[in-house]
């Protein structure tokens, strides 16, 4: 065989071996992607499953915001109130009061120090993902995160959420169950940055009043009121 076709073959012979390497690192990279989608699925209908019967939810908050280090930036606690499927309050009772609340149609935020108020048109889908996640629009957060389940060993539940798109403000969510319940979220920014929610003093499913989600604007002279609605209540915002 001459010098030209013995090195013919044998780069005929590596090309046909690199090619069955490449088709089986693929092969193995589709069943690795095979065998993930299936449960992150399922750990999405987990998820689904836990906050589907929340119909309305209030609890004491615990708020810390940390540096990447851990250090505590600012600790804050907060009254929270849910009701399916946009009512939604945040009031910070300390260190600096403030309260957020919509029920759906507008939002409401008051800072009582400032003696500011601005109301705009409620877009649940510019909403928090928190808010997203607790008000059960799993559906659409799974669309932007992969979720995965990790069950801890005194019962408890652990959701990782990690964003499928790199310029996402968030570089992963912890939710984390205690008794079929929210008992905490943590948020970790792209910069580092963490936020922690604590929830204390739970109570699921209890009733409240719708009017619990409207904000009735004080009578005070004083209050500078800013309305970005796009359309006039007609009435007290």
């Amino acid at each position: 065989m001459s010098a030209q076709r013995l090195m013919s073959v044998m780069s005929h012979t590596l090309n046909f071996a690199g090619l069955r390497r490449c088709i089986r690192q693929v092969s193995a990279a589709l069943l690795l992607t095979l065998s993930v989608m299936p449960s992150q699925a399922q750990d999405s209908e987990k998820l689904q499953t836990l906050l589907a019967d929340l119909q309305t939810f209030r609890a004491d908050v615990r708020q810390l915001v940390m540096e990447s280090s851990g250090s505590i930036l600012e600790e804050s606690h907060i009254l929270f109130m849910l009701q399916r499927p946009d009512g939604f309050y945040w009031e910070t009772l300390e260190p600096f009061p403030e309260l957020i609340v919509t029920d759906g149609q507008w939002l409401w935020n008051y800072q009582p120090d400032l003696l500011q108020l601005t109301i705009d048109d409620w877009d649940s889908d510019q909403s928090e993902l928190a808010a997203q996640l607790l008000s059960g629009r799993v559906d659409e957060v799974a669309e932007q995160y992969s979720i995965n389940a990790v069950p801890i060993a005194d019962g408890g539940m652990e959701f990782v959420l990690q964003p499928l798109d790199p310029a996402s403000l968030y570089q992963q969510v912890t939710l984390y169950f205690e008794g079929g319940e929210p008992e905490s979220i943590l948020l970790v920014n792209t910069n580092g940055q963490r936020t922690f929610w604590e929830f204390n003093n739970r109570q699921v499913n209890l009733a409240l009043a719708p009017q619990q989600f409207v904000f009735q604007t004080p009578d005070d002279e004083m209050l500078e009121v800013i309305d970005n609605r796009s359309t006039d209540s007609g009435g007290n915002p």
